[in-house]
């Protein structure tokens, strides 16, 4: 397996460029890839060679191009890569269960396979992914590397520093699962994994200020500037827990009085209606009784929407992204209060501010394991992303 990963030659950053343009963006011709990385014509040719003659990048036909031409090796071929050429495993592992994916090198899913996690003993949990792997590389045997997307601080792209959900300090995961399945493994904090896909493939593809927000199990912020996104300490130890929208808001297990967390984390949205009610509800029934107008669920679920409202208004204020990406399992509480979100956003906002691009995605923990291939497509193959 390693020897798959290892016919791409390291890239040098000319290459790199070349690859991730016709990666994110292709199929380019020459001359829209020259121009895109404003490079006069023999240094593109000089730079695609060793990338075409590694598999890399190849040449395919234009629309309209006859059998004859595509024999003559025409010039003006656009290239592409070939997305099916290799395949990338990504995992989410989560408090209760390790989710699987299988990606092309352009992040397209094309198998997913789930397993419970029954213990975060990390030798165990090293040989529940390596099991994961071997299932699915019998499948899918072109594997070229492994990501795996962590709630929590993760150090080199290889150690889990802290994990709250995991009860994990000082792991060291990318070596205990190369051990058990000779593949190179990347590991990283899951919301940057997840903002990397969705810069490069998703959402912000394109974009030069783009905001990745996402509510759930907790709150997840990414900022991306100039299409690179920005790393920062906060989004390895949990992003809103000192950010205070409410200084009047409830006081919950997690995350200061009235912060984003205390308000929009589905635990602490959980622990308001059980601690106002005596009953324990899912997340998705306290939506739907919110809904119903059920003074309780209603009442918790407005101010989680007027504390989504005024954390994208604040976020569109300061960053001023072209667009900010909704995401998380817990993206339903814009189907039941959408409007208190919206009008929320108008009322934290100058009057003649330019409407905010919300775009809103409903995701599961399987676009998290991309994320994480996205982040073994990006290292193992190109090289990029080692700010």
């Amino acid at each position: 397996m390693r020897e798959v990963a290892a016919s791409w030659h390291p890239l040098s950053s000319g290459e790199r460029s070349v690859a991730i343009e016709v990666l994110v963006h292709g199929p380019l011709s020459r001359t829209e890839l020259a121009r895109r990385l404003n490079l006069s014509a023999g240094s593109l040719t000089r730079l695609t060679k060793p990338l075409i003659e590694s598999g890399l990048l190849i040449e395919v036909p234009e629309a309209g191009t006859t059998a004859a031409e595509v024999r003559q090796g025409r010039p003006s071929q656009p290239l592409d890569v070939v997305a099916e050429s290799r395949s990338f495993l990504g995992f989410k592992i989560t408090e209760d269960m390790v989710y699987g994916v299988v990606t092309t090198l352009r992040s397209d899913i094309v198998a997913r396979h789930d397993r419970p996690l029954t213990t975060h003993d990390p030798a165990q949990v090293a040989d529940l992914l390596a099991e994961m792997t071997g299932e699915l590389a019998r499948v899918h045997p072109r594997i070229a590397g492994v990501g795996i997307g962590v709630g929590g601080l993760v150090q080199d792209r290889a150690v889990v520093g802290e994990s709250p959900f995991l009860h994990w300090r000082e792991v060291p995961l990318a070596e205990l699962v190369e051990e058990r399945t000779g593949l190179p493994v990347v590991v990283e904090n899951d919301v940057a994994a997840l903002v990397e896909a969705e810069t490069w493939f998703g959402a912000g593809r394109g974009l030069d200020r783009f905001v990745v927000l996402t509510i759930g199990a907790g709150i997840g912020y990414g900022l991306v500037l100039g299409g690179r996104r920005v790393p920062y300490a906060e989004e390895d130890r949990g992003f809103g827990r000192h950010w205070i929208v409410n200084p009047d808001g409830p006081l919950t297990p997690d995350g200061e009085r009235g912060s984003a967390v205390s308000l929009l984390a589905i635990p602490n949205i959980r622990y308001q209606v059980r601690a106002a009610t005596g009953r324990d509800h899912t997340y998705e029934e306290i939506l739907a009784l919110a809904a119903a107008r059920e003074p309780m669920p209603a009442r918790v679920i407005d101010e989680a929407a007027r504390a989504l409202g005024t954390l994208v208004a604040q976020i569109a204020n300061f960053a001023m992204p072209q667009k900010i990406l909704l995401a998380g399992e817990g993206v339903g509480l814009m189907d039941v209060a959408g409007k208190t979100v919206e009008d929320t956003i108008r009322a934290h906002r100058h009057p003649l501010a330019a409407p905010i691009d919300l775009e809103t995605k409903v995701s599961d923990f399987h676009d998290w394991a991309r994320g994480a291939a996205v982040l073994a497509i990006q290292v193992l193959v190109l090289g990029a992303g080692e700010e």
